[in-house]
């Protein structure tokens, strides 16, 4: 039996966050043979304690392809010179549950997030009401200064070529070295670049598509600064006693999910915002929603999105790439 190896560079190279972000839509609207991923279908991750963090272990299952990611996620790492998530995705037929490819985890996280994200912003952009529409060139603020922070402005800069980018972090280093990392990177190589953290207040005043990536457990800034036709997405954080924006936001936003169910159970920014009534009676449109032309916007209001990470679209990139690496197209 031969199981094929992806390291990180192969990740990357067989996985540019286009082409991801493309596999991420075409699945939610219906493969080749009409089978199309539905969110609400995805099982809960399963998270289990581990030396200082602990281990968290997602299984999806498709048509061609099923697979589990098992990470580990150690919140002191980055502080000792490691990441904080680590681990493995492991790959199997879904015809024989044969394992066919293993794949490094972290850098797979590092594409499907931003593409999650990214996909969802490029869709409601697409969704502006007239009138609302995203700048041609527009100012993208990104909350956070670490991996995720570095892979979404890649992201960004590839569905908004043109942007401005402007940084709200803690770290001064980690903001240096992610400003440093992007006038690096092929793709965002001349990108313009700013440290707003002293003036975070009027950067959300101005920017056109806010992203938050962090480990916040309290809302980074007051909702109501956020202009009419700005989109903002939010997701660096898991868990219902954690959140990224305020109920501010919340209540004057056309709101987004991955999952209604995902966000019910995991996503503290909307946990004091909508009640148990509001996701029966009026729940936010998820992805395949807006995939498959299902969802709009609301004149005069901001967009919100909000993922903590699902299964299913791990299984989708990873099974991207393993096809990629049969067809021989690299």
């Amino acid at each position: 039996m031969s199981i094929s190896f992806f390291d990180a560079a192969d990740v990357e190279r067989f996985l540019p966050f286009d082409r991801a972000m493309d596999a991420l839509e075409e699945a939610l609207r219906g493969d080749a043979n009409g089978v199309a991923i539905n969110p609400e279908d995805d099982g809960p991750r399963l998270f289990s304690d581990a030396p200082d963090g602990e281990f968290l272990l997602m299984p999806a299952q498709g048509p061609t392809y099923s697979g589990v990611k098992a990470l580990t996620v150690a919140p002191n790492n980055p502080e000792r010179g490691f990441e904080k998530i680590q681990g493995l995705y492991i790959l199997y037929s879904s015809d024989t549950l044969t394992p066919v490819a293993v794949l490094e985890g972290a850098s797979l996280t590092a594409i499907r997030t931003p593409a999650v994200t990214l996909s969802a912003v490029r869709q409601l952009a697409n969704l502006a009401p007239e009138g609302s529409e995203i700048p041609a060139a527009p100012r993208v603020l990104i909350f956070g200064a670490g991996v995720q922070a570095l892979s979404h402005a890649r992201a960004a800069a590839l569905v908004f070529p043109g942007a401005s980018f402007d940084i709200v972090g803690r770290r001064p280093e980690r903001i240096a070295d992610l400003i440093t990392a992007l006038s690096e990177a092929q793709e965002t190589a001349g990108l313009t670049v700013r440290d707003r953290t002293s003036e975070a207040d009027q950067a959300v005043r101005e920017a056109d598509v806010i992203i938050c990536v962090t480990s916040a457990s309290d809302p980074l800034f007051d909702g109501n600064l956020v202009q009419n036709h700005a989109i903002v997405a939010a997701a660096g954080t898991h868990g219902l006693e954690r959140r990224e924006v305020d109920d501010a936001l919340i209540g004057r936003a056309d709101l987004f999910v991955e999952g209604r169910g995902s966000a019910q159970r995991e996503n503290g920014n909307f946990a004091t915002a909508l009640s148990a009534d509001d996701w029966q009676a009026n729940p936010p449109k998820n992805l395949q929603d807006l995939a498959q032309g299902n969802a709009t916007r609301t004149p005069g209001k901001p967009a919100f999105y909000s993922g903590v990470g699902m299964s299913w679209e791990d299984l989708v990139c990873a099974s991207a790439i393993a096809t990629t690496e049969i067809e021989g197209d690299s």
